[in-house]
């Protein structure tokens, strides 16, 4: 017991838990501007595996990690632009479509990674921003994302406007607003946010691995859920789910006597608990998941 309460409270503990978080919190962030516009965004997880891909071959060809950085935000809001293509141009189903993208992005980025590198696992070694996580840039564009997105859809007229057709659009267009307009702003915003959390995972490993975004989409729309749509508890419930993969990891460098396969499945368990407490008790945006057309 003492081992677990020492892996727990240590400095290595919170600084996995940091970068564990990282592109949960990007991911679900993204999620919930999306969402909150009335758009379901089951396609995170195929925003973040391409926003992975595309950071690591700019930051590969380019040799800087800042380039990486923006060329996973371009790859996650090109996966952005085709999903609201699908679901907001030709009234697809969101939930299929966004299936649909996250099965394209699996196959697509393993081909082009067998494509440009020769492999189906891994890219070549990319550069990242350190090995320090406190030293990583993007921590802090992180820590300000959340800012902005909490004060935005508070004070902003973008942020009411954004909520207002996430309740009421047919309400909103009678006063002129563009319902179109705004979802696509939103999903495109949602696709370069998650994108850059794509970007977080190649560069903190240094290289893409195939299907390295590994469920955290879908784990990022439960945290959406849990945290009601609004950023800063959705950040907080990221921290949860985040806390309990950094556990994993941390126990298992720790050696503490715990099975490997129940410490590996604390993540999922955490997120089965949390969603099954929560039904019934979050509140959805009204017009979630409901296509509109133009009166």
């Amino acid at each position: 017991m003492s081992d677990v309460f020492g892996a727990v409270f240590s400095v290595y503990f919170l600084a996995q838990l940091v970068r564990t978080a990282a592109p949960y919190v990007l991911a679900a962030l993204g999620g919930t501007i999306s969402e909150r516009s009335g758009v379901v965004n089951i396609a995170l997880e195929g925003k973040l595996l391409v926003g992975a891909f595309c950071c690591a071959v700019g930051a590969i060809e380019s040799g800087s990690a800042t380039v990486g950085a923006l060329c996973g935000i371009l790859g996650g809001m090109v996966v952005g632009w085709l999903y609201g293509l699908a679901v907001l141009r030709f009234g697809a189903d969101q939930i299929v479509s966004g299936v649909a993208i996250n099965l394209l992005a699996l196959g697509l980025t393993r081909y082009l990674l067998k494509l440009f590198y020769g492999s189906t696992a891994n890219s070549p070694p990319a550069p990242g921003f350190g090995d320090s996580v406190w030293r990583n840039v993007l921590l802090y564009v992180v820590i300000g994302l959340v800012l902005a997105f909490q004060f935005g859809f508070r004070r902003t007229r973008f942020g009411l406007r954004l909520r207002a057709v996430g309740e009421h659009p047919e309400a909103c267009e009678t006063l002129g607003l563009s319902v179109l307009r705004i979802r696509w702003m939103a999903v495109l915003i949602a696709g370069g946010v998650a994108g850059l959390g794509g970007a977080w995972l190649a560069l903190d490993n240094h290289a893409f691995v195939a299907n390295m975004s590994g469920g955290r989409g879908y784990i990022a729309l439960a945290a959406v859920i849990m945290g009601s749509w609004r950023p800063k508890y959705v950040a907080l419930a990221c921290l949860l789910f985040a806390s309990a993969e950094a556990l994993q990891v941390v126990m298992q460098v720790a050696k503490v006597p715990v099975p490997r396969e129940f410490v590996q499945s604390l993540p999922y368990i955490l997120t089965m608990v949390a969603m099954a407490g929560l039904i019934g008790r979050s509140r959805a945006p009204a017009s979630l998941g409901k296509p509109h057309e133009r009166g």
